[in-house]
């Protein structure tokens, strides 16, 4: 017989909480905000499945038409920090009932929110510019201050969501700015075929979700609402393996942009030295495009033979790996 224990006397003394007791939720009030299988099943059901629709349609028409007020309208209506918060009480309870339940239906709302985004790109007529926009390229580049950010709103959203003296709305929007936009971006790079940025966008909705999870059960189980036994200690163990997965990638990606700034320096730098010998000729620009460097220069005469610059690039920490172009515009500038 299988035996789950739901009352408030399962978990921690209050005074061992962090929390005065006058302000912090109950173990059954949490329960039945963290649900959506408790209390009237069918109302909040309804409600997470509506608002998360709404919100993945609104977000895709911001990457639409790329812009980020309406983004933000997505995220002020997202619902998805319900499910995951209630991983972390399931966690800190010791509810493995309540764990699947919520990671079920954070799966199926990704799942969900995933298809809306690959529906927009398939029915614009210029999805190849979908991905090049200022919110698609925002979310495809991972890096440790995305997942800071996550650490916090999570901190911020767990103290509101067990806190009676606090409202959860206003960490709400700061949590969904990290759920439902990377989630439509997966699916717009997925309808535009760019696999490699979809890839980015979905590690970062999934260390965003490490980070709330893990701070929010840290919250909890300082709160008062841990289990007075040792039954949950693999899901512990569990939250904190899925993080560490999440911030390898994350690391990494972090220390590639950190190296491919300062190669892209190092080589404008070596393009201007270069074309310094040249009257009125000035380097314009110096990108990445894909493994290719281009180097784009205005110049009325005749460029400085590009064997020198190419030596010189390659001298340097430049790896030979990297494909080096070079534009050249004939002309003044006025």
């Amino acid at each position: 017989m299988r035996l789950e224990i739901t009352c408030d006397q399962a978990f921690v003394d209050d005074d061992e909480s962090m929390v005065e007791n006058s302000v912090r939720r109950s173990a059954e009030d949490l329960r039945d905000r963290l649900d959506l299988s408790r209390g009237d099943v069918a109302a909040k059901r309804s409600a997470f499945w509506v608002m998360l629709t709404l919100s993945g349609v609104i977000a895709a028409a911001g990457v639409l038409i790329d812009s980020a007020a309406t983004v933000i309208g997505a995220m002020i209506i997202a619902p998805l920090a319900t499910p995951i918060f209630g991983v972390a009480f399931g966690v800190v309870s010791g509810s493995t009932g309540l764990v699947g339940r919520s990671l079920r239906r954070v799966s199926l709302g990704a799942l969900a929110v995933v298809a809306i985004g690959v529906a927009v790109v398939t029915v614009s007529p210029e999805n190849a510019d979908l991905v090049q926009s200022s919110q698609v390229l925002s979310r495809t580049l991972p890096r440790l201050g995305d997942l800071l950010a996550a650490i916090a709103t999570g901190l911020a959203g767990s103290f509101a969501v067990m806190r009676k003296d606090l409202s959860d709305a206003l960490p709400g929007v700061a949590i969904a700015i990290s759920l439902v936009p990377p989630l439509v971006v997966v699916g717009v790079c997925l309808g535009a075929g760019a696999l490699f940025q979809a890839l980015g966008a979905l590690i970062l909705f999934l260390s965003n979700v490490a980070a709330m999870i893990a701070t929010c059960t840290l919250v909890l189980a300082l709160s008062g609402y841990r289990r007075r036994f040792r039954g949950s200690i693999r899901g512990y163990v569990a939250v904190t393996g899925f993080l560490i997965a999440v911030a390898i990638p994350i690391a990494f990606n972090s220390v590639a942009l950190l190296l491919v700034s300062q190669w892209t320096a190092e080589v404008d730098q070596t393009a201007t030295a270069w074309i310094s010998q040249t009257p009125g000729a000035e380097v314009e620009s110096t990108k990445w495009e894909g493994r290719t460097l281009v180097i784009t220069v205005r110049s009325p005469q005749q460029l400085p033979p590009l064997g020198e610059l190419e030596r010189a690039v390659y001298r340097g920490n430049l790896p030979s790996a990297v494909k080096l172009s070079v534009i050249h515009t004939v002309g003044n500038r006025l």
